[in-house]
């Protein structure tokens, strides 16, 4: 089910679901993002937990962070941005009214590693499209960075979106950094032949092997409901080392989330050098993955490492390599 797009004068409800921006530079970027949000014409909601840190590794209880999450979701907004990420969201899974939520309007949820726990459980518990994309508080820039307006432009109904022409490795440390692009884009494809098509699903690897086997594992159900279309996984990790990334494959791929698979689109790791037990990231997806002979992109512009597409989670889609760079393309 795909929430309706933004109106011209949309409200949008800001939300801290893992961490609050309470340490520079996250306080300072959130405090300017809000005055872009201003500048687009958009009435904005703070969530109480937005400038918190009152949680063990979070901005608030996990009861509290899922109150808030609610108290979003009941309103009258249109969409619904995560601060930031973080490292604990899975603890307000059992605070969340996920029955509830089917019953009301659906709406459009931002946000992408930690908040995978929400992007993923919505989609696949709820049948609801998410939106894996940055956090609100990296909208501090304007005229916007390429990802902050193509997540605009996804959240306004736009169906095609391609990658970027350069991606940043070595982030600096301003407050206020703008993209100085330090490496030049090199997708591997492997199996590919002609564009792909299914229903993107995925996130951060590090939360959906933590999610796999829980009470609010939906995976298999969705990948049911969805079986003569199929499904395109997308992928990234934030933590894993290359040995974590083959772990963590290993786990989903043993769980059976990859049966009915058409195809891969995996993002660059953080730890996108890593060379653990002679292991690198991308050959720990080829060899994990290779043996479903489906078409896998390698090193996209999704995740950690900057600039990242948005990705609508849950929605049909074909997938293009055309001249070296991946093209989404979205099917309402």
């Amino acid at each position: 089910m795909k929430p309706k797009y933004l109106s011209k004068q949309p409200h949008i409800y800001l939300t801290a679901p893992s961490f609050g921006c309470t340490t520079s530079p996250y306080e300072e970027r959130l405090t300017e993002s809000l005055k872009t949000f201003d500048k687009l014409n958009f009435r904005v909601t703070v969530g109480d937990n937005c400038f918190k840190a009152a949680g063990i590794a979070g901005s608030n209880t996990p009861k509290l962070r899922a109150k808030e999450f609610m108290e979003a979701y009941e309103s009258d907004a249109e969409a619904i941005l995560s601060v930031g990420g973080g490292e604990t969201m899975i603890e307000i899974l059992e605070h969340i009214d996920f029955k509830k939520i089917m019953s009301l309007p659906p709406k459009w949820f931002v946000g992408y590693s930690d908040n995978t726990n929400l992007t993923y459980t919505l989609t696949t518990i709820c049948n609801l499209e998410t939106i894996y994309s940055i956090h609100a508080s990296s909208f501090y820039s304007y005229p916007l960075e390429y990802d902050a307006l193509d997540t605009i432009r996804m959240l306004k109904g736009e169906k095609v979106f391609k990658g970027y022409p350069k991606w940043v490795l070595n982030e600096t440390k301003d407050i206020f950094p703008s993209y100085q692009f330090d490496m030049d884009k090199i997708i591997s494809p492997l199996n590919y032949t002609n564009p792909f098509k299914g229903r993107l699903l995925g996130g951060c690897l590090d939360c959906l092997s933590t999610l796999c086997g829980t009470k609010f594992d939906y995976t298999k159900e969705y990948i049911k409901k969805h079986n003569e279309e199929g499904i395109i996984f997308y992928l990234e990790a934030a933590d894993l080392s290359a040995i974590g990334i083959r772990r963590c494959l290993t786990q989903l791929k043993l769980a059976g989330w990859f049966d009915n698979v058409n195809g891969f689109v995996i993002g660059r790791t953080r730890l996108y050098n890593d060379n653990s037990f002679g292991e690198t990231p991308n050959h720990a997806y080829i060899d994990i993955l290779g043996d479903f002979n489906v078409p896998i992109l390698l090193d996209c512009d999704l995740g950690h490492l900057s600039p990242a597409l948005p990705i609508r989670n849950g929605a049909s889609a074909t997938i293009s390599f055309i001249d070296g760079n991946i093209i989404i393309e979205y099917k309402d």
